[in-house]
Parts: C-alpha cells; structure tokens; sequence
C-alpha cells in the first residue's frame, strides 16, 4: 500500500489521460442506463464526464448535454465521441476543476459517476452544487464506489474512505420536503482486473428527484 499521492488535480487527471491513450470503453455506465432509461429527455448535465460514454449515450435519447471534466485531453476525446456517433450537435463541453469552478445554470438531470479521486478534491461541496444545479421536477443521480474490487487482495492507496449511503445524504443537506429519494441502494457488478481477475466491485446509487 502507498501513501496518498500529493498532486495538483488537473495536473494528475491530465496525465491520466495524456499518458494512457483511450482510458474508458466508450460505453454508458451500466447504472446510469438503469436509473435514467425512463426519463424523459431535457438538459442534462455529466459532471466528470471523462471521455464521453455517458453524454454520448444521453445525447442519443435526445437530451441535450452539457460535459464537464478537468482534463482537456478528456473533453477533446468526448467531443470527438460525441462526433463520431452523431450525436455532437446536442452535446457541449466546458473544462472545470470541480470545487474551484461549477457550470452555471440548471439542469433537468445531473449525473455523476464516480466522482472519486486520490487528489485533492471537496466532494461534498460538489454535491451540493449538483443538488443546486437541478431544475424543479428533475432529478440527481449519483453514483460511487462502495469499495475496493473484490480481486483487489491489497488496496493501493492507504486512508482511503469510501463514501456510504447515508454519508452522501448528510453531506447534501438538502432542504426538508423538497426533495423525494427514488433510489438507495448498493449495487453489485462484475468487475474484472487488469490481468483478468474475476469478481465484483460494490457501487452505491442514489436518484432523487426534486420538488417540480
């Protein structure tokens, strides 16, 4: 196990990217296909949207997205994704470090997906910012890891404390009566490591949908 890595944000997810070639499939995240698939189509927002799996997805049942990440390497990435299928006019991209800077405006759905990071980051205070950016009648969804991958004998990073159910909830604060919870819940998934290991990673899933 090693310390924490000591690094500033943007400079440690632009390498991620940079260095790396194509990091993600390409694909939605499976939960956020599950909680969003009967939505009705409006603005939405992908905070962390990496290279564009999700907005790509959003975009092509008819929302319009607006992409969010740190790193300019991820977004050029997601543009050319959302390019390629079809989908770039209804999709746009704005470069954010979360915490110091949040897109302006609502939203009819925001969406995270593992916004977790071994890096500096205040994720609590970019939560509440995502409950704020959420239009009356439309809906949050998180999503974040539970913890490590069962194939995972040893964690790499030591202090790392994963977010429960009722932390993430506490941290939002939100306003009592205005908000409905539609989905809290630990997901299990297959999850596969790098050289092949069979198992399961735990994800915590939360959808609530504000007061129209």
């Amino acid at each position: 196990m090693t310390e924490m890595p000591v690094t500033e944000p943007t400079e440690f997810w632009e390498a991620r990217y940079r260095d790396n070639g194509r990091v993600w499939s390409g694909k939605p995240n499976e939960l956020l296909v599950r909680e969003a698939s009967e939505l009705t189509p409006g603005t939405a927002l992908d905070l962390g949207c990496g290279e564009g799996g999700d907005l790509v997805w959003l975009a092509s049942r008819g929302w319009r997205v607006t992409g969010t990440d740190i790193s300019a390497t991820a977004l050029e990435r997601a543009a050319l994704h959302a390019d390629e299928a079809g989908v770039g006019d209804r999709v746009s991209f704005e470069r954010h470090e979360l915490g110091v800077a949040f897109p302006e405006g609502t939203f009819d759905l925001v969406s995270a997906h593992y916004l977790q990071s071994p890096v500096k980051l205040d994720q609590d205070a970019v939560l509440r910012s995502a409950a704020a950016a959420v239009a009356p009648g439309g809906t949050l969804l998180l999503v974040m890891h539970a913890g490590w991958p069962s194939w995972q004998t040893e964690p790499p990073f030591a202090g790392v404390e994963f977010p429960t159910l009722d932390s993430v909830l506490d941290g939002l604060a939100l306003p009592a009566g205005e908000w409905t919870v539609e989905t809290r819940e630990t997901a299990r998934r297959a999850s596969a490591g790098p050289e092949g290991q069979q198992g399961h990673r735990d994800d915590n899933v939360w959808r609530l949908r504000r007061a129209g």
